[in-house]
């Protein structure tokens, strides 16, 4: 992972890795760099890994604690837009967050105590990058008012807004943890007078279009390593279709996108749906058109763009859960058979003739040769890898 963390040059304060899961944990804000950050580091950085997709990390602990709120205030300004921030925690404010570039389109993980952000007509005259600004919310509540209009968001609930418009957010009193994600208005794929009605309006993390960009933000930010700097406008398309496809769905209006924007996100919800039923040894084409009201022969020709088979994506997706579990030295009790079944594969037989094609041996010789390599109970003692 390549980083830049913004600090003065008095301090340097050391990353801790992808600012999601248990990142936000209790105790000092900055402490030493975990054990598994420092390998993720080393692989990333093999010649032959490509380039990593870099971010930036800014942290107000690097400075002093009476200067650390006015400097965390002119950070926001300078990477989002002009705004005043005010916070009770202003003595001490401890902050930070990692932004993440997306070819036009801006991830920024953050946690931060409570605090009250306002952005008014004189701000917006000084300077509007013209974005559409949606955040997921992990933890904490806001209270957000557009002149008259009122509106609170509570975990995993999305705040949207516009940075054209004047807004003031009240958050509550528990610490926020949020991903932030920023899209131009010119590149979102949705009429703008269409998108502008949809800023405000109840959008759920928990079900729907929500929960498919939940689940793309959340492992997207677990998960940088495994993402190059030329994956990015990939990635940040796919962003953009999931927002545009989020604000279609709360207006009720998704025949007003563009027909491919249509196409990627369905084809994004019936991935997301295979992950969900991989334990169900019926899940097939039939089953999976008839869940999204299409026909089987739809959704053949929906896959073929994609270089694969809905069959072979079920099996390939079966089959990486099944040997990660056969790894996995908290499952070592387990028979074959048993873990085989849980992915939806419940003949042994059938099992272990797909794995032994994919993977060169069966699942026995697979965990055995696993298992007895060196180091592989390293997980289950106090330094296994967090993620964070």
């Amino acid at each position: 992972m390549s980083v830049r963390t913004l600090v003065p040059p008095r301090r340097q304060a050391p990353d801790a890795g992808p600012l999601t899961g248990p990142w936000d944990h209790p105790g000092p804000i900055d402490g030493p760099t975990p054990h598994s950050d420092l390998c993720v580091a080393a692989q990333s950085a093999s010649p032959s890994a490509g380039r990593p997709l870099p971010s930036v990390v800014l942290r107000s602990t690097g400075v002093p604690a009476a200067d650390r709120f006015d400097y965390w205030r002119d950070l926001m300004s300078s990477t989002h837009a002009p705004m005043d921030l005010w916070s009770d925690d202003a003595r001490d404010f401890r902050a930070r967050q990692r932004v993440i570039e997306l070819g036009d389109v801006t991830v920024w993980p953050a946690a931060f105590p409570p605090v009250t952000f306002r952005r008014t007509a004189q701000h917006i005259r000084q300077s509007d990058p013209e974005n559409y600004h949606v955040s997921l919310l992990l933890r904490g509540e806001g209270h957000i008012v557009w002149g008259r209009q009122e509106i609170s968001r509570y975990p995993l609930s999305y705040h949207t807004n516009d940075t054209s418009r004047p807004y003031e957010i009240v958050s509550g009193q528990q610490r926020i943890l949020l991903i932030g994600v920023e899209v131009p208005k010119a590149v979102l794929p949705l009429p703008r007078h269409r998108a502008e009605r949809a800023i405000g309006l109840p959008m759920s993390g928990r079900e729907g279009m929500g929960a498919l960009l939940a689940q793309f933000l959340a492992q997207f930010t677990r998960n940088l390593n495994d993402y190059r700097l030329s994956d990015a406008p990939r990635l940040g398309a796919v962003l953009t279709d999931l927002v545009a496809a989020m604000f279609a769905h709360a207006l009720e209006s998704e025949n007003l996108l563009p027909p491919d924007t249509r196409q990627r996100a369905l084809v994004l919800r019936i991935k997301a749906f295979i992950q969900q039923h991989l334990a169900d040894p019926h899940l097939t084409p039939t089953h999976i058109a008839a869940a999204h009201h299409i026909s089987v022969g739809h959704l053949h020709r929906l896959f073929r763009t994609e270089g694969t088979t809905v069959a072979a994506l079920i099996r390939r997706s079966r089959l990486e859960n099944a040997r990660a579990d056969l790894s996995d030295p908290i499952c070592a009790g387990q028979p074959v058979h048993t873990i085989g079944a849980r992915w939806g594969m419940p003949q042994a037989s059938e099992f272990s003739r797909a794995f032994r094609t994919a993977y060169g041996e069966s699942p026995r010789e697979y965990r055995h040769n696993t298992l007895a390599a060196p180091g592989a109970f390293l997980g289950a003692g106090g330094d296994a890898p967090t993620g964070a």
